[in-house]
């Protein structure tokens, strides 16, 4: 059986405020800010890069209603953007 890939929790571990352009989003992360990250938007390359040269660190796994959460945002997100270029 296949495990069911979580997203993550995100953290700016620098002095400075990061912005991560994922190919679903662009994330602008305060110092010692957390944000949630999508189970697809964790193997995104640019993250990846990120979390490499430790400009932010996973936290820990999101939990199934902070998943919840962020799937609706990202729906949400779609859904404006699609009547906006309408």
């Amino acid at each position: 059986m296949s495990r069911k890939r979580k997203g993550m929790v995100i953290k700016n571990t620098n002095e400075r405020s990061v912005e991560i352009n994922l190919s679903t989003r662009t994330l602008v992360i305060r110092p010692g800010e957390e944000y949630p990250v999508t189970a697809d938007e964790v193997k995104d390359p640019i993250l990846r890069e990120h979390l490499q040269v430790r400009a932010i660190s996973i936290v820990r796994p999101t939990t199934e209603a902070e998943e919840a959460d962020l799937r609706r945002l990202l729906e949400e997100a779609e859904e404006a953007q699609a009547e906006e270029e309408e």
